[in-house]
This record gives C-alpha cells, sequence and structure tokens, in this order.
C-alpha cells in the first residue's frame, strides 16, 4: 500500500526463485547460525529459546522473538506481518502443517527464497545480485553471514552499507558457522 499511496513512486520488487543446487552453502549455514542454531533439533518451536525470552521479560528485560525459521516461512507465506493472537494462532497451526509435510531442507530452502533481504529485495538469489552483483551460489562465507546478519530487521540493517553493528553481527555468525 506505501508503494501505491506514499511517494508516488513504484519500486518494483526484486525476487528470483532458486534452487537449492543454485544456492550456496554457506548461505544455508549462515541463516541457520543466525537464526535458528536449533533448527534440525526442533519440530517448528524453540521451546529452550520461547522460555529463555520469557525469563528475560519476566526479569524486567526487553521481550525478544523466538521465532524459528519455520515459523517465519509460515508468517511469511500465509499471513500478515500484523501482531495479534488471531494470526499467532493460525501461525502455530501453520508450523505445525509445514513440519508434518515438508522435509527440514524444504523449509530452509523456500526461506532462503522468500526472506526480505532489503528494501524491496527478496530471496537470496536476488539480494546476492542486488548487494554483490553475483548470483546466490557464488556467495562467499562473509557474504553469506552480512545477508543473514540484516534478518532481524532488513530495511534499517543494509548490507550494501553495514553500520558497526551489522559487521559486529557478521563475525559472531562467522564464529557460529564454524561451530556448526
Amino acid at each position: 500500500m506505501e508503494d501505491l499511496f506514499g511517494k508516488g513512486t513504484f519500486i518494483p520488487i526484486k525476487y528470483s526463485w532458486v534452487s537449492d543446487t543454485a544456492i550456496s552453502n554457506y548461505a544455508f549455514s549462515a541463516v541457520i547460525a543466525a537464526e535458528d542454531q536449533r533448527f534440525f533439533k526442533h519440530s517448528g518451536f524453540d521451546l529452550h529459546s520461547i522460555q529463555s525470552s520469557l525469563d528475560v521479560y519476566m526479569d524486567g528485560g526487553k521481550l525478544r522473538g523466538a521465532s524459528t525459521i519455520s515459523q517465519q516461512v509460515a508468517k511469511n507465506l500465509f499471513l500478515s506481518p500484523s501482531k495479534s493472537f488471531i494470526r499467532k494462532g493460525l501461525e502455530v497451526w501453520f508450523t505445525l502443517l509445514i513440519e508434518v509435510l515438508w522435509t527440514k531442507d524444504r523449509i530452509l530452502l523456500v526461506y532462503l527464497n522468500i526472506a526480505e533481504f532489503g528494501d524491496h529485495v527478496f530471496g537470496i538469489e536476488a539480494a546476492s545480485q542486488h548487494h554483490f552483483g553475483k548470483h546466490a551460489g557464488q556467495i562467499s562465507p562473509s557474504q553469506a553471514a552480512l545477508l543473514a546478519a540484516t534478518l532481524p530487521n532488513p530495511i534499517i540493517l543494509r548490507a550494501s552499507q553495514p553500520s558497526a553493528y551489522l559487521l559486529t553481527r557478521q563475525r559472531w555468525i562467522l564464529r557460529q558457522m564454524q561451530n556448526q
């Protein structure tokens, strides 16, 4: 809606679906390191992260997200970004369905193909082309980690103009990738 009624100019979405063989293995590793390190160990919900987030909140801290990659796929594919108990309930339902019907590899592939990596930039192929001028299968570990580092907020955290915070996050993700 913002594109239609905002600045008066249309900005096309950059997007291109690619198969798993066209994506660097570093990209898979980087998003797991950045977003969901227990991805292959849970069934759609990381109860440890949820409990940890609640504990911090109950101790007076800020409530942080504990969504898994599976939950993000469910939300991004089927739901709006709005926040409500109804939407969260639907997210739980779709997450359960995805986990039952798809393999973990399929969930990860879909995630990399639909994640937002910048303003009007969706999917790892479009992101790789936009930020580095290369195909998703050609990105380096450092580039994969930089893209994954933007995922909490790709509009503010821009891979093409990395802030000190983003570079610190990139280095952390690279360390986590080595530990996987």
